[in-house]
């Protein structure tokens, strides 16, 4: 616990760096629209590229579980299936969008974090707190926006290579550009590693796994103002996993694409149309234990922006439907379509910042659901802002969780009302941050063990989805981040209470507290980095009777430039080697190491 005070002190770090980060000037994640971060007033941080490079690690989640309020559980390496809890909300509760593509999984509900390959990442949004009043359903507890590399004028390709522990092994390669009217951007990456046990208790052999993903983005200025996209990702995954056949290797493959087309035409100052067209694949088998699941999310969004004089207006039309093909749903029901109308209106005047977004959705199973947000933020001075905001939010149960064996057809969509307050303090450099949050939410979808109304009524696995209860999830974030002669320091301070209402339980897997605290310094050429990471206590079940035991990290990098254009980095994580659970019976790393080189000309 010696962390905790040491984050406090330090004012922690709104993403606190993963060693430090000059956050871009430009989101898009709060509204939908490209927006100066000084006009957000939602809870939103930031990670770069930069700071992905420095981290050393080989998955988006451990990228994420440096991000305040966000907890990752894992059942065993970077391949294993992952969960994500923002703010303590279920993985189901947050939406993800890769390049403004919506990926989701209606067999498990959220998106298959290990299949999306860190390689091909230049940057990750993540906003906290219900944005159903933009994106729909889903966005309850938040919404994580991935953003592959975009093209630019001129020539950039850029090599990297890298070894680790556990026989780690990593290839990229990226080749940017652009001239005149044409601009690219291409990625390969290959990563292997013979893992490691993941189950101890179960089949005595090391888990390894294989990914090969691609990404690609083409843009075309059709005319001034003009602007066609082209973006794809490709990531290919076979992992070795321990089942629940004793003495069985059992096998996945994860397969994970997008695909959407843009177009972007800016009529004058004030005006600005664009339409998308997307498709989002999600497919996932295992061998000699045999099973299927794929989800296909195709998504057709109109959106407007007009400015009328310091706001922004804006109205979207969008239709999303899901498909899923599952080894044990019924054919007859594998999709579903729900239609979206959005208006929104964003305002900065002196002291004043506004946001306010409402939306109606029409489900063809669900019927209508209306959700709205309102957000405020007003300047005390120039270095201070005070914040509120409150919005609703709802989540069509998935096809999965209605359709198949374990289904219950006639399951209610769950729905939030949500609050939140914040203030900022920014000087120069120097910041922090300090957010508090309710959300309550109503019919919460849960696996119900015994006798039911599903098809899976009887035998030893017995059980169906039911509409259980209610959760509320309230907390506290504090962050920031400052120098103390040479060294920057940061970090980020979580504590949360996600429960059954009904109960007063805590939620399964997850924590009360949670901090990050962040050093890094420039010595003799070198960037020097240390982070701690700290993970509270949490239970297992939902009972509260398994305890996983709270666990402390502490990670070291050290990188520097070797000769021109050519960088090198070492990374040590775990480095006390510290055993720890994040999934009752499934092993985490212990000390690894990781080295990499990276080409990239200027």
């Amino acid at each position: 616990m010696a962390v905790l005070p040491l984050a406090c002190a330090a004012a922690c770090a709104s993403f606190a760096s993963l060693a430090q980060t000059t956050l871009p000037t430009v989101v898009v994640s709060a509204t939908r629209s490209e927006q100066p971060i000084t006009d957000v007033v939602a809870d939103v941080s930031i990670v770069d590229r930069d700071a992905i490079e420095r981290s050393g690690v080989s998955s988006v989640a451990e990228v994420l579980a440096r991000v305040p309020g966000v907890t990752i559980n894992q059942n065993g390496g970077p391949a294993a299936s992952t969960s994500l809890y923002l703010r303590g909300g279920e993985t189901r509760f947050t939406a993800v969008f890769i390049d403004g593509v919506r990926v989701d999984s209606q067999a498990t509900g959220g998106a298959s974090w290990n299949a999306i390959p860190l390689s091909q990442v230049e940057r990750i949004e993540v906003l906290r707190g219900p944005a159903a009043a933009v994106y729909g359903s889903d966005a309850m507890a938040g919404v994580v926006q991935i953003f592959t590399r975009a093209g630019e004028q001129g020539f950039f390709p850029s090599v990297r290579v890298g070894l680790g522990s556990h026989g780690t092994r990593e290839a990229q390669v990226s080749l940017r550009g652009g001239e005149g009217a044409f601009d690219y951007a291409l990625g390969l990456g290959t990563e292997r590693s013979d893992g490691f046990n993941a189950r101890p208790q179960g089949n005595p052999d090391d888990d390894g796994y294989r990914n090969e993903s691609f990404s690609g983005r083409l843009g075309w200025k059709l005319a001034p103002g003009q602007r066609l996209e082209l973006t794809w990702l490709d990531n290919r995954q076979k992992a070795d996993y321990d089942g629940f056949v004793p003495g069985v290797d059992d096998q996945s493959r994860s397969h994970l694409r997008t695909l959407g087309l843009n177009w972007d035409g800016r009529w004058s100052d004030a005006w600005r149309t664009r339409v998308s067209v997307s498709r989002g694949t999600d497919r996932y088998e295992t061998t000699p234990s045999p099973y299927l699941s794929e989800t296909r999310v195709d998504t057709l969004l109109l959106r407007n922006e007009w400015k009328a004089g310091p706001g922004l207006l804006t109205l979207d039309v969008e239709r999303r439907k899901d498909n899923l093909e599952n080894d044990s749903t019924v054919p007859a029901v594998s999709d579903r379509h729900l239609d979206g109308v959005a208006l929104g209106y964003g305002l900065r005047s002196g002291a004043h910042t506004l946001q306010v977004n409402a939306r109606r959705d029409d489900d063809s199973e669900f019927g209508a659901e209306t959700t709205g947000s309102l957000a405020y933020g007003y300047a005390l001075s120039p270095q201070w802002q005070l914040t509120a905001s409150t919005g609703t939010a709802f989540r069509v149960p998935t096809l999965f969780q209605r359709f198949s064996l374990y289904g219950t057809p006639d399951l209610k969509a769950e729905t939030s009302r949500s609050a939140e307050a914040g203030l900022r303090w920014q000087d120069g450099t120097r910041h922090a941050g300090l957010v508090l949050y309710r959300s309550r939410v109503k019919d919460l979808i849960n696996y119900v063990a015994g006798p039911g109304n599903c098809l899976n009524g009887v035998g030893d696995w017995a059980g169906c989805y039911g509409n259980t209860g209610r959760a509320q999830y309230h907390g506290a974030t504090l962050s920031g981040g400052l120098r103390v002669g040479m060294v920057n320091l940061g970090g980020s301070l979580d504590l949360m209470r996600p429960k059954n209402s009904d109960t007063g339980m805590l939620l399964a897997r997850r924590a009360e507290t949670q901090a990050t605290l962040t050093a890094d310094t420039v010595l003799a050429g070198w960037t020097l980095g240390s982070e701690l990471q700290h993970v509270g206590k949490r239970y297992n079940d939902a009972a509260n009777t398994q305890l996983l035991p709270a666990y402390t990290l502490l990670n070291l990098s050290a990188s520097t430039t070797i000769a021109r254009d050519w960088q090198l980095l070492a990374r040590v994580n775990n480095l006390t080697d510290k055993a720890y659970e994040s999934v009752l019976g499934y092993a985490t790393a212990g000390r690894t190491f990781y080295l990499g080189l990276t080409w990239s000309p200027r």
